[in-house]
């Protein structure tokens, strides 16, 4: 798997949709997994260890020249990372998955507010467009419009995961900046694997014996291969090549990528409410992605060839 140095904005932003896709179907695996009656944190920590294992045989060579800087930055990423993973997949045991991808998609709202404050960095007029687009189309794809909004102990866990994600995805925006991809992709893993069995040891001990590992084994495997190496390194070998806020605002498409995935598995039918929602966001991605007005420029006032 190759990480290349030479990416333009347009293809880290299309690397981070597949990101986005990856992510949107880990949800239907995720409940797989738990209802073969197996915690979050164990989930967590067996995805987290096949994704280090496979960072390090594919990346072993850069892995063992790590610096101290790396290793430092790579830690604060992967507490990011684990307090994120393990606060939304314990949320989903006790709401909905509509609620949960609403919720968790907040925390593209908060990121224009934490790029200015931190970076002082004023994003363009048309991301505001984009999240504006964006949160209606989070409305209808969730139902909520018409079903209302309900708040449970899930939901709560959710609002917290969306404000660490905010500020995890803001630190990713540095972090991809100043240690290699390889690196970083390898630690979310390690470290995940490492807190998540301290914590499936300790406060989820009483539930190991519960699990169903005949039926848990194939989600496990696809969240460990597919929702955390391959997303992990397209993430941050992508990341640094376009801006915090853009970078969220693809990867709010992953709510878009989860109902499709549901509807495949017959989770939930097609409904009005996907197709209007899908459809917001599906042109709020591309209205980040495309310089409107530079198109403008070169198609009204490009000169005519005689």
């Amino acid at each position: 798997m190759k990480t290349g140095e030479n990416m333009t904005q347009a293809r880290a932003n299309r690397n981070l949709i597949l990101v986005a896709f990856f992510w949107g179907t880990s949800y239907t695996f995720i409940k797989m997994a738990i209802a073969a009656h197996m915690p979050p944190s164990m989930i967590n920590t067996l995805r987290g260890l096949i994704s280090a294992i496979l960072a390090y045989v594919f990346f072993h060579k850069v892995i063992n020249s790590m610096t101290f800087k790396e290793f430092k930055i790579g830690a604060v990423c992967a507490l990011f990372n684990f307090v994120v993973v393990q606060l939304q997949s314990t949320g989903l045991e006790s709401t909905t998955p509509s609620n949960c991808s609403f919720i968790t998609s907040a925390y593209v709202i908060l990121l224009p507010l934490i790029a200015w404050l931190i970076f002082k960095k004023v994003p363009p007029a048309k991301v505001y467009v984009a999240i504006i687009l964006c949160v209606t189309g989070m409305l209808f794809l969730t139902g909520i419009v018409t079903t209302g909004f309900q708040l449970h102990f899930g939901d709560i866990l959710m609002i917290l995961t969306a404000i660490f994600y905010a500020f995890q995805m803001t630190y990713y925006g540095y972090a991809t900046k100043q240690a290699r991809p390889q690196v970083l992709a390898f630690q979310l893993g390690f470290i995940q694997a490492i807190l998540g069995t301290t914590y499936a040891f300790t406060i989820d001990y009483h539930q190991l014996a519960q699990i169903n590992w005949a039926a848990a084994i194939g989600p496990i495997l696809y969240l460990g291969i597919v929702a955390n190496f391959a997303a992990q390194v397209l993430q941050v070998s992508s990341q640094r090549y376009t801006d915090t806020v853009t970078a969220g605002l693809v990867l709010m498409s992953e709510s878009l990528f989860a109902s499709l995935v549901s509807i495949l598995f017959h989770v939930e039918p097609l409904t009005r409410n996907l197709v209007i929602g899908g459809g917001l966001i599906v042109v709020a991605t591309l209205i980040v992605q495309f310089h409107f007005r530079g198109l403008l420029s070169r198609y009204l006032f490009k000169k005519p060839n005689f």
